[in-house]
């Protein structure tokens, strides 16, 4: 234990000194609350809705730090001490694949809760935003979309070969689910043939999840996100480690 808290004291002020996940994690998810609540917060999101769209726009809002800190500055940070054989050194050592990769995911948790906290908060001073779901089983859905997207995360960076193949494999999954699973362009107002080409997207049936938890809407309508989101997070930790590459 105090091992894994020496490394996420160290690994953590190393990622609040590189700004990239303050930036795209923190600011970025904000800056688009504003901009959404600013252009449709008042607007009721479709005819005989009792919410407006930006609550309906509130758990697909939360999901951009997720997504910015599990599927592209996780895969990068691991497949950079790979490269720079920083993980060659843990490999003498008594640190496990599963710590290395335990200590970037609580790293990113945390600015994916601290982003949470934020929106909430713009949304709530500045746009009138009213939370009408279960609180309790919104946070048990948003840890279960962290996991999930985090595991691909650490998938990713724990068997790609090299750097430049982290990121070109990690820019592949991230830029389309940041944009056509709802994140920032409201999938509400994607044509039917994009919005079918986006639910193929695992981030999409994540923020199916969320808004459902938000808006107070039943689970029996969102099973099969729920199933994704547990497959995925199994699969995926699961290969990340059984084929950790240490160099």
């Amino acid at each position: 234990m105090k091992v894994f808290k020496t490394m996420l004291k160290t690994e953590l002020k190393l990622s609040i000194r590189g700004m990239d996940m303050f930036i795209f994690a923190i600011c970025m998810p904000v800056v688009v609350t504003i901009i959404v609540g600013i252009i449709y917060g008042d607007k009721i999101a479709f005819d005989g809705a009792e919410y407006t769209f930006l609550e309906q726009s509130f758990g697909a809002i939360v999901t951009i730090a997720i997504c910015a800190g599990g599927v592209m500055g996780l895969p990068l940070v691991v497949s950079d001490y790979r490269h720079k054989k920083i993980l060659k050194r843990f490999k003498v050592t008594p640190i496990s694949p599963a710590m290395i990769l335990a200590v970037q995911v609580v790293i990113y948790a945390l600015y994916s809760i601290a982003s949470l906290i934020f929106v909430y908060a713009t949304a709530t001073i500045f746009f009138g935003f009213r939370f009408s779901g279960s609180w309790l089983q919104f946070l048990g859905f948003y840890f279960l979309v962290m996991i999930s997207m985090f595991s691909i995360g650490i998938m990713v960076g724990g068997i790609a070969p090299n750097i430049k193949i982290t990121s070109i494999i990690a820019s592949v999954l991230y830029f389309p689910m940041l944009i056509f699973s709802g994140a920032t362009l409201p999938y509400e107002v994607m044509p039917t043939a994009l919005q079918k080409i986006a639910d193929i997207l695992p981030l999409t049936q994540g923020i199916k999840l969320l808004k459902a938890a938000s808006l107070g809407l039943t689970i029996e309508s969102v099973m099969v996100p729920i199933i994704v989101m547990i497959a995925l997070a199994v699969i995926c930790t699961g290969v990340a480690l059984r084929f950790f590459k240490w160099e």
